[in-house]
């Protein structure tokens, strides 16, 4: 190998990394403004506002601290397109070094896990991970297109095919206005657990995977674009304004934004299939793209760029004055403080907390606990943490996963060892809300 060619991969492994950690510590302009302009409108002193409050404090550490957005930096999905003649092999080599490099360095969360044996690999490196699709074109430089789409916005995703019956909206044909039915339900469903206000691609038309797919490459687009298509124009915009009035709201506590864009694409179908998918995306919509030198490697070109960057920084701090009654606990909490809260009390909690997610869940319904957890609370989080040279951990990024996961473990798990709290996001099911009315135990 020549150093010429030496050179051309380690500075292309390096514009990839550079790619894939400014994806995950830094929200682009679009999405900041869209995200400033649903602020402005909600109502102060709603729990909306408070939550919204703390996305735009969350933006604002993890870029001064170049530390992930969230703590489920999602699954890579990278779009790569590249002059007839450039080597993919490389470019594919040079992408699983850079994630490998940027798990290391705690930018991206070990996400990778053996869906037989429930083994993660540790690195973000498996079968199928990350996703790589290629993609020749006539230019001259080669193109790379990222977006980090967490688990709990991934499993917001769904498929509808048409024409069929929809609750609340009746019959969805297969027409422009069962399309827009179909969406609107979308949205519905998520009720704010997919970490709202969000973003949606939707695909109308091809087959189950290219509709999915052709989902997914909307969200890619500017927020603030139009579609070239004035139908669809119209419907995009339609959506937006008629989502918000649903009052879902942010993370689901009601208010004024409960969408925060919304992109759609067509593709031609079998004439006995209409499918129209739907990818839904969190507020933290880590998605950027690089144009990058095809004889050097370096970057020439950062996406999305265009307008003004909101920093939040400037901003006067949002009312505190909550409309709800705010209750300060602190951990162990007995059964007698969590049956004097009431639906609405926005709840301050102070002390000591356990992280936990789906492994301890499973291990905890047939073994004791290795603490005391009587009046404790479970965190249904998995941190980002990085370890330095002398073994200590730091942790770069901690916040709620979806919770709906220890739904069959919950209930059960709450009673056995006197758990009185869970923070986790997205809500339960029907078997952990009746474990903690019969127990005394809040969500």
């Amino acid at each position: 190998m020549s150093s010429v060619t030496t050179n051309y991969l380690q500075t292309l492994e390096k514009s990839l990394y550079d790619l894939v950690c400014e994806t995950s510590t830094n929200l682009p302009k679009d999405v900041r403004r869209a995200i400033k302009k649903a602020k402005d409108a909600e109502n102060a002193g709603t729990r909306a506002a408070m939550s919204l409050s703390t996305i735009t404090d969350n933006i604002i550490m993890a870029e001064d601290n170049v530390s992930p957005i969230c703590q489920d930096t999602g699954l890579p999905t990278f779009k790569v397109k590249t002059p007839v003649g450039v080597n993919q092999l490389e470019i594919k080599a040079a992408i699983q070094n850079a994630i490998e490099k940027a798990t290391k360095d705690a930018k991206l969360r070990p996400n990778a896990v053996d869906s037989l044996t429930g083994k993660n690999s540790g690195n973000n490196l498996g079968e199928g991970l990350p996703v790589i699709k290629f993609e020749q074109w006539e230019n001259d430089y080669i193109e790379v297109k990222l977006i980090l789409k967490g688990g709990g916005c991934e499993n917001k995703n769904i498929q509808y095919s048409l024409p069929c019956e929809l609750e609340g909206l009746g019959r969805a044909g297969r027409d422009l206005d069962g399309i827009r039915k179909c969406i609107l339900h979308a949205v519905w469903q998520a009720q704010g657990q997919g970490c709202s206000a969000g973003f949606i691609g939707v695909g109308i038309g091809g087959d189950r995977s290219l509709g999915y797919d052709l989902a997914k490459e909307q969200l890619f687009r500017h927020v603030e674009d139009t579609n070239p298509n004035p139908d669809l124009a119209k419907l995009e915009e339609y959506i937006v304004e008629k989502a918000n009035t649903l009052g879902v709201g942010t993370m689901g506590f009601g208010g004024e934004a409960t969408l925060l864009g919304c992109k759609i694409g067509v593709a031609h179908r079998l004439p006995a299939s209409f499918f129209v998918s739907v990818a839904y995306n969190c507020w933290a919509f880590r998605r950027m793209a690089v144009d990058i030198d095809a004889n050097t490697g370096e970057i020439v070109k950062w996406h999305y760029q265009d307008g003004e960057k909101i920093t939040f920084k400037d901003e006067p701090k949002a009312e505190t004055n909550s409309e709800s009654r705010v209750v300060e606990l602190r951990a162990p909490i007995t059964e007698e403080q969590i049956r004097e809260l009431k639906v609405g009390d926005v709840v301050k909690i102070s002390g000591r907390m356990y992280t936990g997610r789906d492994a301890i869940h499973h291990h905890l319904m047939s073994h004791d606990a290795p603490v005391d957890l009587n009046g404790q609370i479970i965190y249904h989080c998995g941190p980002v943490m990085a370890k330095d040279e002398d073994g200590n951990w730091t942790v770069k990024a901690a916040g709620p996963t979806t919770s709906i996961r220890e739904e069959p473990y919950q209930g059960d798990i709450m009673k056995k060892f006197g758990i009185r709290a869970v923070i986790g996001k997205g809500g339960m099911g029907p078997k952990t809300l009746k474990a903690l009315q019969e127990h005394g135990g809040v969500l």
